[in-house]
């Protein structure tokens, strides 16, 4: 049993977590709908129109337009092909797997900082220069390796006795993968789609390095931008800071329980 004194800390510090969490996001809504270019709050008069004049000056319709075809993209392409390249690894155990692993892994520990200079490079002899095609390539590539740790402790945790009794009524190798593991793990693939989309979502680094046409870059990279243009008006700042941020939390409250079922899957089975 947990007791009196126990429980009462154990609030308190959720309380005080819970308020580092949104204090910050409170105050930068706040400041988004402030009448003042610098920001001051006013709680006797929100101005809504902060939003639409955000929108209008950065073009962030069209950004947002090139973000969506970018996480969107992205995500499905990992959501295909890492659990294919996971299932060969952990449960048909293709000729050298171990090595293959281990390559993935490399893949994810080495830090981005790395090998963004040969990326660039390599990026900028593609017909994808500067375009969000180099960026999906590049995502595409930095996510399947995660995908791949992320969907293969999930494929371990499956019974062998109930892929072995499939096998022996006649299923096949495609079969196992459609009807039996891939259903099993359907949280941790909902897990892995939205982990993805955020981690590319709310990318700049990658961004900003290989993208320098105004016309391609992403929301994360104009909100860049647009702070240099109007480095005064904290309040379009702000509100064009809650724009971007906007439907990555619409996406999250949206799948809040399908996204902790699924880690919480991995937690206890992988």
């Amino acid at each position: 049993m947990i007791g009196r004194a126990e429980r009462v800390a154990s609030y308190v510090v959720l309380i005080v977590f819970a308020a580092v969490v949104f204090v910050p996001i409170v105050l930068l809504l706040l400041t988004a709908l402030s009448p003042q270019p610098n920001g001051q709050i006013v709680l006797t008069d929100l101005r809504w129109q902060n939003f639409a004049d955000a929108w209008l000056r950065s073009d962030f319709g069209s950004h947002l337009l090139l973000s969506l075809i970018l996480a969107g993209t992205v995500t499905v392409i990992t959501v295909l092909i890492a659990p294919l390249a996971a299932y060969a690894i952990a449960v048909l155990k293709i000729p050298g797997h171990r090595a293959l692993f281990a390559l993935f892994l490399v893949g994810i520990m080495i830090p981005l900082e790395g090998i963004i200079v040969p990326l660039y490079f390599t990026m900028r002899a593609t017909p994808f220069a500067s375009t969000i095609g180099s960026l999906i390539i590049a995502q595409v590539g930095l996510s399947v390796g995660f995908g791949v740790f992320w969907m293969r402790a999930a494929f371990l945790a499956i019974p062998p006795s109930l892929l072995e009794s499939a096998s022996l009524d006649g299923a096949s190798r495609f079969r196992l993968y459609r009807s039996i593991v891939l259903p099993l793990a359907t949280p941790a693939t909902i897990t892995l789609a939205l982990l993805t989309c955020m981690w590319v979502w709310n990318d700049y680094f990658l961004a900003f390095v290989l993208v320098n046409n105004p016309d391609q870059l992403p929301v994360t990279v104009a909100l860049g931008d647009f702070t240099n243009k109007y480095a005064t008006q904290v309040n379009l700042m702000s509100a064009c800071a809650v724009l971007v941020a906007l439907p990555i939390v619409i996406l999250y409250l949206f799948f809040q329980r399908r996204f902790i079922a699924g880690v919480l899957s991995g937690a206890l089975k992988g």
